[in-house]
């Protein structure tokens, strides 16, 4: 029978702990200020980190090729009004400038002949296909004309897995 007392007077004073917080008019606890804003956090990083997000889910393949060539279209319009109007608060660039920044970014990607643009920038071969992307040999430095080609045609490096 003592241990019957013990758990009901145990159950009881757990119910109580719990539902206290619940019937006490205590101040609830003050509120944490937010942190401070994210100096990186821009409109322009915002609007590449979107497009580099359509990239993934296109190779994933998350997205048709519709929805990917809308959805790149539209971030691709939003990253350029968005570079666009990052340059002329921060200073006066050149409408140049900002066209050679998009040609840079545009510059590093890598494509595959078959699988189109990679969502790696350093890629050596094809994460879908695994197709050679480089377009010379590592060793000689000779051009590789053949799409599937196992080796270089000059020096006979393998270039691919």
């Amino acid at each position: 029978m003592l241990p019957w007392v013990l758990g009901a007077a145990l159950a009881v004073l757990a119910l109580a702990v719990v539902l206290l917080p619940l019937f006490s008019d205590a101040a609830p606890p003050a509120v944490r200020t937010p942190r401070a804003a994210d100096p990186t956090d821009t409109p322009s990083a915002r609007a590449i980190a979107a497009l580099r997000e359509v990239e993934f889910d296109r190779a994933t393949g998350k997205l048709s090729d519709g929805d990917y060539a809308a959805l790149k279209a539209q971030y691709t319009d939003d990253a350029v009004a968005a570079m666009r109007a990052e340059a002329t608060t921060v200073g006066a660039v050149a409408d140049e400038e900002v066209e050679a920044a998009i040609s840079r970014y545009r510059i590093g990607s890598v494509a595959c002949a078959t699988c189109g643009p990679r969502p790696e920038p350093d890629a050596i071969y094809c994460s879908t296909c695994g197709r050679c992307l480089a377009a010379s040999c590592s060793r000689c430095g000779s051009a590789i004309a053949e799409d599937d080609a196992l080796f270089c045609s000059a020096c006979g490096e393998r270039i691919a897995a």
